[in-house]
């Protein structure tokens, strides 16, 4: 058995576990937050960081080394915009993240955040911009699969 198979499996269970928790973000995030969920919240939210950080990594080594030639995939239009929509949607995550990091202190005191209306507005359209992120990730990856968007010689 090769590693690319299994750099493929690793980068799409990062990216199933990415989605997962961008799911339970957006299902438990809600103007009144209990203790439980604003902790499960952060958890998640941690989650979603190192599955984000896997699938950039694995997806960088896939390239490098487990794929076609280096060249080819800076050569295709639709790897680039994938690339681009995963930075944007790690750009719009820091709102969220931020946001869910300062509960810390209030956490370890048994106090759950209140959410002005303004700021859970907020987090909820960065929360649906990264998921639209995610359907452009999406749509470019099946597009590269068949090879659409090469523009190299």
């Amino acid at each position: 058995m090769g590693w690319a198979p299994l750099m493929a499996f690793a980068h799409h269970l990062a990216a199933f576990t990415l989605v997962g928790c961008l799911a339970g973000e957006i299902l438990l995030l809600h103007p009144q937050l209990s203790l439980q969920q604003a902790r499960k919240l952060l958890r998640l939210d941690v989650i979603f960081g190192l599955s984000a950080a896997a699938l950039l990594v694995i997806g960088m080594l896939r390239v490098q080394y487990f794929g076609r030639p280096t060249t080819y995939y800076w050569h295709d239009v639709f790897f680039l915009i994938k690339l681009a929509a995963f930075l944007a949607a790690a750009l719009i995550s820091l709102y969220p993240t931020m946001t869910f990091l300062s509960w810390r202190v209030m956490l370890r005191a048994d106090v759950a955040p209140e959410l002005a209306p303004r700021r859970l507005h907020r987090l909820r359209a960065c929360l649906m911009w990264e998921l639209a992120a995610v359907v452009v990730i999406l749509a470019c990856a099946a597009w590269m699969a068949r090879g659409h968007g090469y523009f190299g010689g």
